[in-house]
């Protein structure tokens, strides 16, 4: 596939016009004009892009890509040996970071609400947003579980043990989520109505918010929770178009 065609598949599946974001989505280091083999993964960290060349690939897809707003904007340093690896071996680099987390059947959110079971008739945790655009998920369980039980079930499908301030003995029904650095959405999952609100990462003022608003809150994990829209790029690209696509994890306790 020629790059060209490679991006405008990528744009038209993930809509990054939609999204005020923090970083360029699309491409952002331009490689080898035919793609032919893809890897995916959360962060274009150098390890992710020694696997790549490692693999063959012509184009790497992330979450996390470079030219974030208000960092240094000089190649220096690890963003030069990063960069310069890229361009010496021809591999271009596709960034998406809100695409990647709201598309409802690609996105991060989609496919932790997926694994945990939520029922297929969701709502945005920002209210005001249409699904497609939102930054988080509410949605049901089946059936109510213990805080214990929905704690085990989150560990199964983040693959890793988590944080949990159980604030009651509540059972869990109704759950929010949103992957990531996204711990200041507490209060909008109350609002929303949440028994739990899941994300990535935890600050201190966020337990106290917890057990004042009396929901219970778990932090699985930034990279953990953020793996699901690349693997289902991988996919995507792999079923979809008959691609060699393939997500490589480089594991962060994060």
């Amino acid at each position: 596939m020629l790059r060209s065609e490679f991006k405008q598949l990528l744009d038209l599946t993930l809509s990054p016009h939609r999204f005020k974001d923090y970083a360029p989505n699309g491409l952002q280091v331009e490689g080898k004009n035919n793609i032919t083999r893809v890897v995916t993964g959360v962060t274009a960290c150098q390890a992710l892009i020694d696997a790549a060349i490692e693999y063959g690939a012509d184009a790497i897809v992330v979450h996390h890509g470079y030219f974030w707003k208000n960092e240094a904007p000089e190649i220096t340093g690890i963003k030069y040996r990063r960069v310069s690896a890229l361009i010496k071996n021809d591999i271009s680099l596709f960034g998406y970071h809100l695409p990647l987390d709201a598309h409802p059947v690609y996105g991060n959110n989609a496919g932790l609400a997926n694994a945990l079971g939520l029922s297929a008739k969701r709502r945005p945790l920002q209210a005001n947003l249409p699904l497609e655009e939102a930054i988080g998920v509410v949605g049901e369980l089946d059936q109510a579980l213990t805080v214990e039980a929905f704690k085990r079930l989150v560990e199964k499908s983040v693959g890793r043990s988590v944080l949990l301030e159980a604030v009651s003995d509540k059972h869990i029904k109704t759950v929010a989520l949103c992957t990531g650095g996204a711990q200041g959405y507490i209060e909008q999952a109350h609002q929303a109505g949440a028994d739990v609100f899941i994300t990535g990462e935890v600050s201190e003022q966020t337990i106290h918010l917890a057990r004042e608003l009396g929901i219970h809150f778990i932090a699985a994990g930034h990279h953990a929770t953020e793996r699901f829209g690349a693997q289902a790029i991988a996919a995507f690209l792999r079923d979809e178009h008959g691609m060699d696509a393939v997500f490589i994890d480089i594991d962060n306790p994060a």
